[in-house]
């Protein structure tokens, strides 16, 4: 099924106040209408943004929370639930913070939305929970007093210099990857807080690392141009692109599902934007070359691997373009000029989509982050007549059951994500992890213990009021 978002080739564009298309896609006819909810009331508020300047995305969510890094020491992180907007107030709404250094990025764990792990200049990489009853802001909008998170499960020690970004397994249960400014990629078991292997073979920094769709490999994107293909399991180089776009601003990659493509974006010699399509049996010369536009800021793609819908965010600027990859030539379509909006944005994210709403028809949301105005839901939505759940819309998707365990993965098994309905009433529809691993901090572990010596001295006590020695 061809299933594209907007009309190709079209002038239009839907701007901040919404607006509505009919388009007709092979057998399909979609209507549809793009809103920002710019109000107040559906936004997020009120925090002083983190000013720290790198390649990450600066806004990362999980089905159920949304994460931004915050201004000041310590490395506070504001974690917030998507059905609870309103306005932070600083010094009295709770936050997350333990690391000695700013916080540089952050990821949420695919397979349970409350585990968040973040990176920072201090050379760690933390792991966190939060908890099921985590509500800083309440049902009005305003702030709720409650206690900061301040102790994380695990941290994770090994890199030299600080870690600018991680990423998730896409499959396997608890496995992260992570890479820093001392020009290594490593792959972490988060459960086990052990270092599975170490990828060095980098000249320069690493401007973006993503996994391909079943785990098996990874890309990195450096700082000199080239595009790196690694086998995760072994951290050996398998296929290179010497130079991926000729510009000198950043590069980030895709891989496009399990079509053996990756998508590029970055800057030509003119310093012109585009997108550049790669066979990974063929990585001598792209398949394809789109020029975008002329503007300054890197591009962060978003895919949307159920649809095929690619989304083209520009940092520094408020537009948000959407394409669609084809499998075939010409490989990349522009379906219009998409979403504008005179508002720059500052970071972007994609929320999974066992988070929106399905029966409203909502077929995506991206989380848009400014300076000015905090953090806006930007919702597209495909209108039908119908209330029943449109499966031709909703096809099944990526769920929160891990495919294989880590050590399984690591011997050797490689699948795809498991999959799950979006009909809200089939059973397996759920907004939260359903294998939570239980982890155990220091704090836990230190009540535990104090818990069993009182008892240890209870049945000594006992002992010796009988007369039985211990001895």
């Amino acid at each position: 099924m061809c299933f594209a978002m907007l009309p190709r080739q079209s002038n239009d564009a839907v701007t901040e106040s919404g607006g509505a298309e009919l388009v007709q896609i092979g057998q399909l006819a979609f209507a549809v209408l793009v809103v920002l909810l710019s109000e107040t009331v559906a936004c997020h508020t009120g925090f002083r943004l983190s000013t720290v300047t790198g390649d990450q995305q600066y806004i990362k969510a999980s089905a159920k929370y949304f994460a931004v890094a915050l201004f000041g020491g310590g490395g506070q992180v504001y974690v917030g639930r998507h059905d609870r907007p309103g306005r932070f107030s600083p010094g009295s709404t709770p936050t997350l913070h333990g690391h000695s250094g700013a916080i540089l990025d952050f990821e949420w764990n695919p397979f349970d939305d409350g585990m968040l792990a973040t990176a920072s200049e201090d050379t760690t990489v933390k792991i966190w929970s939060i908890p099921e009853d985590w509500e800083p802001i309440d049902d009005k909008g305003g702030s709720k007093a409650g206690s900061d998170i301040t102790e994380s499960l695990v941290d994770l020690v090994g890199h030299a210099k600080k870690v600018n970004l991680l990423r998730f397994h896409p499959t396997a249960n608890n496995i992260l990857m992570s890479t820093s400014s001392d020009y290594t990629v490593k792959v972490w078991d988060i459960e086990t807080a052990q270092n599975l292997n170490t990828f060095e073979d980098m000249a320069d920094l690493c401007q973006d690392i993503v996994w391909d769709y079943r785990g098996d490999n990874y890309a990195t994107a450096c700082k000199d141009k080239a595009v790196r293909f690694v086998d995760a399991r072994s951290a050996t180089l398998t296929a290179k692109i010497e130079q991926a776009h000729d510009g000198v601003k950043g590069v980030k990659v895709l891989y496009m599902g399990e079509s053996g493509k990756v998508l590029t974006t970055g800057h030509s010699r003119q310093s012109g934007r585009e997108v550049k399509i790669w066979d990974l049996n063929n990585l001598s010369k792209p398949l394809v070359t789109e020029k975008i536009d002329s503007a300054a800021g890197v591009l962060m793609p978003m895919y949307d691997a159920d649809t095929n819908v690619i989304y083209l965010c520009g940092k520094g600027d408020g537009n948000i373009r959407t394409c669609e990859f084809e499998d075939k030539e010409p490989y990349f379509h522009k379906l219009n000029d998409g979403f504008r909006s005179t508002t720059a944005l500052k970071g972007v994210c994609m929320v999974p989509k066992r988070a929106l709403d399905i029966m409203g028809c909502e077929s995506a949301r991206l989380l848009k982050v400014t300076n000015e105005s905090g953090v806006q839901p930007l919702s597209f939505y495909v209108p039908r007549k119908s209330d029943a759940f449109q499966e031709d819309i909703f096809p099944d998707t990526a769920s929160n059951i891990p495919a294989h365990t880590a050590e399984e993965w690591l011997s050797g098994s490689s699948k795809p994500p498991e999959t799950m309905s979006l009909n809200p009433g089939l059973s397996n529809h759920s907004n939260g992890a359903t294998n939570k691993k239980k982890f155990a901090t220091v704090s836990s572990l230190t009540a535990e213990l104090k818990k069993a010596n009182l008892r240890i001295k209870y049945l000594e006590e006992k002992l010796a009021s009988a007369g039985i020695s211990c001895d």
